[in-house]
């Protein structure tokens, strides 16, 4: 181990026997000048602001397709497009902070601005192509923006436990979604439509626009000045967090992470589940509505589905810093698949008690591995390239969102929802498969890392 230290700025960086280094002696508040406590919290509330769009949209389907004289699949198209360019810029995007180019408050600053044309374009334009090109296209690119930066966010700020913080932030994506999925299935019609949607997305553009001021990136390879890298920490929580999910053994480049194999791996994964988890989101409010069930049951499944889904996410990334990661991410995928079948189950039964219980399995299952994903990136290949690494997983949701929503409407209108909701969960089941295989390059064996992931004795040169 290697030691050099920089007195006018009062932190040293620490390299370990593998070479990793660690940037110690800053304190969060020495950096921002407040705790870093505010970049979960903070990134929390934006992403609740963004999740009207993805999450809310199935719920407005039946007045936006009235109100602009759309098919049914063409709207859906409309999201399908968003969910495209919302994953799609998380790579470049990433790219762009790391490279400097692009601080993380101009990113959120572009997003806000970005999404309130979005939901101006889905207001006032009837014209399926610039609909798709305003909400999809400019909406999901501004979207993406500010995905991409939240959730990057907590991992940097928290490379010692980010299993729970990120799936706190993660969640707010969904359950911020719950109040406009009461608005689009009670207080939305073809009279009202352009002012909700005109007030929505100023509320997103406020929203974000104010959470991302305070947006900012600690340095390169920084480590809490409370936590030492070389040491079982003091803090329990922070000890079994480290011992069960030990940090990446260096900062991998995008280009070496592709090459260790787990990149792609995930990138496949990722991809089969989160189609499976837009289907969720996209037709369970259309696929309760056939059966039936009325407009409360619609709107309290889609409800259910969102808030689980967002609580969720909190609740898998703090159970994954007690058991690891990856044996976390497997228990979601499986609980997810099992849920399409309980699901369809639920609905040929034509019960409404199971098929909100099913809302609410489908729900967990459906949003809590994208946080698994997120902290397995920089887990595995490190913080000071996880925007881009990230960005790279991430773009799977170019593939899903084109299984889950648009190809989802045509598998329905072919096969019924009892073939779509079948398709669902086969391919849940095979993520969950291949998911087995993950493993943390460099360290072949991470079962025996449990006393103490960090064997190194410290010494100061």
């Amino acid at each position: 181990m290697t030691t050099t230290s920089n007195s006018a700025t009062n932190y040293s960086e620490i390299k370990d026997n593998k070479g990793r280094v660690y940037r110690i002696g800053e304190s969060d508040r020495d950096i921002l000048g407040h705790p870093r406590w505010l970049m979960v919290v903070l990134p929390w509330i934006a992403m609740m602001a963004i999740s009207v769009f993805e999450y809310a949209y199935g719920s407005a389907e039946d007045t936006l397709t009235k109100a602009h004289g759309w098919t049914s699949t063409k709207t859906f198209w409309i999201l399908t497009v968003w969910v495209l360019f919302q994953a799609g810029v998380a790579f470049p995007v990433g790219r762009l902070r790391e490279k400097g180019i692009l601080t993380a408050r101009a990113a959120m600053m572009i997003g806000a601005g970005l999404a309130l044309v979005g939901f101006l374009s889905i207001s006032h334009l009837h014209n399926i192509f610039l609909a798709i090109i305003g909400f999809g296209l400019i909406g999901g690119i501004g979207a993406g923006f500010v995905y991409a930066t939240c959730i990057n966010m907590v991992g940097k700020w928290y490379p010692e436990r980010r299993g729970g913080k990120t799936g706190f932030v993660n969640g707010g994506f969904a359950y911020g979604a719950l109040p406009f999925i009461f608005i689009f299935n009670y207080a939305f019609d073809t009279g009202n439509y352009q002012k909700v949607l005109d007030l929505i997305g100023l509320y997103v553009l406020v929203a974000v626009g104010i959470c991302g001021f305070f947006f900012k990136d600690p340095p390169k390879n920084w480590w809490p000045a409370t936590v030492d890298p070389f040491k079982p920490a003091q803090d329990s929580a922070t000890r079994v967090s480290l011992a069960k999910n030990p940090p990446a053994v260096r900062q991998y480049s995008p280009m070496e992470a592709v090459r260790t194999g787990m990149i792609p791996l995930m990138w496949i994964c990722l991809a089969f589940i989160s189609g499976v988890s837009i289907f969720g989101i996209s037709f369970e409010v259309p696929f309760a509505k056939e059966l039936g069930f009325g407009p409360l049951m619609a709107s309290l499944s889609a409800g259910i589905l969102a808030v689980v889904n967002g609580v969720g996410r909190g609740v898998v990334g703090w159970f994954s810093d007690l058991i690891g990661r990856k044996q976390a991410l497997i228990v979601v995928l499986v609980i997810e698949a099992l849920a399409q079948f309980g699901t369809l189950w639920a609905g040929e039964a034509h019960s409404e008690v199971l098929f909100l219980i099913f809302a609410f399995v489908s729900g967990f299952g459906g949003g809590a591995f994208y946080p698994m994903f997120a902290a397995l990136v920089p887990d595995y290949f490190g913080e000071n390239h996880n925007a881009t690494n990230y960005g790279l997983v991430y773009s799977a949701k170019l593939v899903s969102g084109l299984f889950g929503g648009g190809l989802g409407a045509v598998v329905v209108g072919t096969w019924g929802f009892s073939g779509a909701y079948s398709v669902a969960g086969v391919m849940g089941l095979l993520s969950a498969a291949m998911a087995l295989t993950l493993r943390q390059p460099g360290r072949p064996n991470i079962r025996k890392i449990v006393p103490n992931p960090y064997p190194i004795s410290r010494e100061f040169m």
